[in-house]
């Protein structure tokens, strides 16, 4: 916090009123006058300055700003490349009219931007981000495009029926298989997490500090 001194200015406005009453009413023609006048506005000033004190105000120091990170081009490029997929996506699933095809197109944008911003966790996960952006999103948005002009026509024709009832039946394999590609960018920190746990396992065991051995190994240290 900084503090700033706010002056007033009624300390000064009083000097000088003091000094204007003076004027009008008394001469300005001898030296003592003048300092008459000095000592009268001096005692307004004084006492105004008494009754408006200066204010001080705390004030929050402002923050520097954060430098700016810089973004690794080709997780810039996942993340332009995911975000104008999503946006079709959203345009497809507020177009088709069937809810539970709405449902699952919502789950699986929801899914496709957990995955595209694991890229920015974990620059390792790339490859498989990129190939998940060249093939399975734009396989799946081509599906939910034939779909939604299937859908327009607004007629049951055996063509239309059965590519319509295929899509909404890949639907819910796609979504699994979307989980299953979100769960695979995690298995090199689930390793990570494995070993860390095995070796404060091995590390707990060899203390005395597993299963109530903490207790055992005290007592007889005792």
């Amino acid at each position: 916090m900084r503090k700033i001194i706010r002056k007033s200015v009624v300390p000064i406005y009083a000097a000088a009123a003091a000094w204007l009453i003076y004027c009008l009413f008394f001469p300005l023609y001898a030296m003592w006058h003048f300092i008459v006048a000095i000592i009268i506005a001096s005692i307004a000033f004084g006492v105004s300055k008494k009754m408006f004190p200066d204010k001080v105000i705390e004030v929050e120091e402002p923050k520097e700003p954060e430098p700016k990170k810089e973004v690794d081009p080709a997780v810039a490029a996942i993340i332009v490349e995911g975000g104008i997929a999503l946006k079709e996506m959203e345009r497809l699933r507020n177009s088709i009219r069937n809810e539970e095809v709405k449902s699952k197109i919502s789950r699986i944008m929801t899914l496709s931007e957990k995955i595209v911003k694991n890229a920015e966790k974990d620059c390792a996960d790339i490859p498989r981000i990129k190939k998940f952006l060249n093939y399975y999103l734009p396989t799946t948005i081509k599906l939910l495009n034939a779909y939604d002009r299937m859908d327009e026509q607004g007629i049951d024709g055996f063509n239309i029926s059965g590519t319509k009832r295929r899509v909404e039946d890949i639907l819910s394999t796609i979504v699994t298989a979307y989980e299953k590609q979100l769960d695979a960018l995690f298995a090199d920190e689930a390793l990570d997490i494995e070993t860390d746990i095995e070796v404060l396992d091995g590390m707990l065991k060899r203390e005395g500090l597993k299963d109530g051995d903490f207790g055992t190994s005290k007592q007889q240290g005792s």
